[in-house]
């Protein structure tokens, strides 16, 4: 499998609190995939497909001293039985596979949480995707819950690639689903209120969470997102890992 790489060279597996959505403030261990079919100018983990030689945008091009990142040092591939080994040494038995696009190995994760299994029946397992790939029933059947981000405008990512009404409805039949927006503006809202009618997405899936980079971006937003969220019924969704950690990778 193809994983993202810390700085110091080891896999991005890492054991901590979920941050976001329905299992907030629960012990996981995080496990990042590298490689994305998305390329979201606000990405905060642009370092697993903002490559040399490709011409995305990103909203930090203009900060000094940032640059597209070397393929072949932001990647490390291991063995599924290898990341097993890893991941279980935590004894921590909720995993969260996130990216990137971690459904782009869907068939590895599929192995990955049959080995977890094996070794602790009791074992949970989330997914982090943006909605545009469509799983299939060997995975569906052992993963416990799919949190869905489906990309908006404001990611700078054409609609043609970063929506797929067929994918948003058959998830949200599962009953697997939560349906998590990044809300930077009223525009944002708009168009997620759109996107929950005419996919008929159930409302009490639905996580509202402020677009922010730092606290202080998170506490200038979240108060009109969290009144949004009561008014149409949806939950808000807060970043722990961000109060906790700042934005910081592998915590």
């Amino acid at each position: 499998m193809k994983l993202a790489r810390l700085p110091d060279g080891t896999p991005e597996i890492f054991h901590t609190l979920q941050g976001e959505g329905r299992s907030v403030g629960a012990p996981a261990v995080f496990i990042r995939a590298s490689l994305c079919n998305l390329h979201c100018r606000w990405c905060d983990t642009d370092y697993t497909w903002n490559w040399e030689g490709t011409s995305y945008a990103h909203e930090r091009d203009a900060t000094p001293g940032y640059q597209k990142f070397r393929r072949e040092d932001q990647i490390i591939d291991l063995s599924v039985e290898a990341i097993a080994d890893l991941a279980a040494a935590y004894g921590c038995h909720r995993y969260v596979f996130t990216g990137g696009e971690p459904l782009l190995q869907e068939k590895d994760w599929v192995l990955l949480m049959k080995l977890l299994r094996d070794r602790a029946e009791q074992s949970l397992f989330e997914i982090e995707t943006n909605g545009t790939l469509l799983p299939g029933d060997d995975f569906l059947g052992l993963i416990s819950q799919c949190n869905v981000s489906p990309k908006l405008a404001n990611s700078g990512v054409a609609e043609a690639l970063r929506y797929k009404a067929d994918v948003l409805k058959s998830l949200a039949r599962t009953g697997l689903a939560d349906f998590k927006f990044v809300v930077g503006s009223e525009d944002d809202l708009a168009e997620i209120l759109q996107l929950v009618e005419v996919n008929e997405l159930p409302t009490d899936r639905i996580f509202l969470m402020p677009q922010a980079r730092s606290v202080a971006e998170l506490e200038e937003r979240q108060a009109a997102v969290a009144e949004s969220a009561k008014q149409h019924g949806f939950h808000y969704s807060d970043r722990l890992h961000l109060r906790l950690f700042g934005a910081r990778r592998g915590v």
